[in-house]
């Protein structure tokens, strides 16, 4: 049951990337002062850095509160 949900949650999160890539094929973001400035003083990639931060402090809670909720199943 738990590789099952593991490999369900893979499939969530690729998922999630393959969309994610799809609309960022699709839309224009090269124009715009608000990008321009951002590229040019290199604040975008502080930007992405902190969103994978926060994404991955996300997901490792969730494995740990999946981890303890699997152990006090396993007890009752």
């Amino acid at each position: 049951m738990r590789n099952r949900t593991f490999s369900f949650f893979l499939l969530t999160i690729f998922s999630l990337f393959i969309s994610t890539m799809t609309f960022a094929q699709q839309q224009n973001t090269e124009t715009g002062a608000i990008n321009e400035m951002m590229r040019s003083n290199g604040k975008i990639n502080v930007v992405i850095g902190v969103l994978v931060i926060i994404f991955v402090g996300i997901v490792l809670y969730l494995v740990r509160i999946e981890r303890k909720l699997h152990k006090l199943e396993q007890e009752k």
